[in-house]
């Protein structure tokens, strides 16, 4: 095996790694930056350390990508860089219309068109496809959405007689704890796919018995990259989040953040890649919803939802296509990158048309009204 696709998919997976990072800052941080409880360059700060805190606190996801999503008997690096290559343009794409889709399963379905083209549909493990990653999907962020209304409910009838400063005041205190652990959360499950995809890549090559958990120095270069991603800020996603699905609240905020948390942390401890995208949508959702007469903007709601709905087949597309020429040698590896890099330039230069920045996030966008504050 040529030593020169190894450090390929490597880079690849770190540049996903990286795009996974901005793209789902907003999981942690929306609502804190939202409520003001933490300033927008201090917040993506604190996320970023925390990501990297979090990749060494399990590697339970890590096993489930690289022994279980596929067969990894019947692939080679090349047909993994495919599926990067698919992944990293469709983060790309939903980042640029602020859409919160998931990063995880724009991998998983990059990996799966991927493979399916160039070893067929038997190499794909559909029982685990199924277990560990489609159903989490469909429950978490209902179980998260659920658990964010209780947890509003609760927030809202404890602090009833209390002044309306110390309220604030005080949950926005706690939300400094709880985004942390939301961020903390997302290292343990969104880092650890990359780690898992780059040992996949080590054990395709032979350079790992097919057992093998990550090596130490996947681990770190993997905490870095999401870190430093995490640290850039992606501000488009971060407002639609935290400005056009509701207006957040503190009470809110922590809710929606604690729940969150303990969605992400049990699932990760079950090696479930279950998306923390659609866990903190779902969460930011029931803590709209679970705060008397906040206007909720189901609309938005819709949107997310078919974005969700499109990412894995849109993704498995893209990974096919990048797998069909890849697979015909250096040259189709070649023009698999090149048109990679392009088009991803050409995602970066339409998004400066209309910059998103931390001086700007907490702009409510002209053609989503603000809803009167109840």
């Amino acid at each position: 095996m040529d030593f020169s696709i190894i450090v390929v998919v490597v880079v690849a997976a770190l540049v996903f790694d990286f795009t996974n990072g901005f793209h789902d800052t907003a999981n942690a941080m929306a609502t804190s930056i939202a409520t003001g409880a933490l300033r927008p360059k201090l917040a993506v700060l604190i996320a970023g350390v925390m990501n990297l805190v979090g990749v060494f606190v399990s590697v339970q996801v890590a096993k489930t990508i690289s022994d279980g999503l596929v067969d990894e008997a019947r692939i080679t690096p090349v047909v993994i860089f495919a599926g990067l290559v698919g992944a990293i343009l469709w983060n790309l794409l939903t980042w640029l219309f602020g859409l919160p889709s998931s990063s995880s399963h724009a991998l998983f379905g990059g990996l799966i068109g991927a493979t399916w083209v160039a070893a067929g549909v038997d190499a794909i493990q559909f029982g685990q496809l199924l277990s560990k990653i489609l159903l989490p999907a469909l429950l978490s962020p209902i179980l998260a959405g659920v658990v964010a209304l209780t947890a509003t409910l609760l927030a809202y009838r404890i602090t009833a007689r209390a002044g309306r400063a110390t309220v604030s005041s005080g949950f926005r205190i706690g939300q400094i704890v709880s985004a942390s652990m939301v961020a903390l959360a997302h290292g343990t499950n969104d880092a650890q796919k990359t780690m898992g995809v780059i040992t996949l890549a080590l054990i395709t090559a032979g350079t790992l018995p097919t057992d093998a958990g990550p090596p130490l120095w996947v681990i770190l270069t993997a905490g870095l990259s999401i870190a430093l991603g995490t640290y850039v800020g992606g501000w488009r996603i971060i407002r639609t989040l935290g400005k056009r699905v509701t207006e957040i609240q503190t009470a809110q905020g922590f809710a929606a953040e604690v729940s969150s948390a303990a969605v992400i942390l049990a699932s990760s401890n079950l090696g479930f890649a279950l998306s923390t995208t659609q866990v903190a949508t779902g969460s930011i959702f029931g803590a709209g919803a679970g705060r008397r007469l906040a206007s909720v903007r189901w609309g938005v709601a819709g949107q997310m939802a078919l974005s969700w709905l499109v990412t894995l087949p849109a993704a498995a597309a893209a990974g096919a296509v990048a797998a069909y020429t890849a697979c015909l040698g250096t040259i189709g590896v070649v023009i698999v990158a090149v048109v990679g890099v392009a088009l991803a330039a050409g995602i970066y230069a339409r998004s400066r048309r209309q910059p998103v920045t931390a001086e700007n996030v907490n702009d409510t966008p002209a053609a989503t009204p603000v809803a009167a504050n109840v």
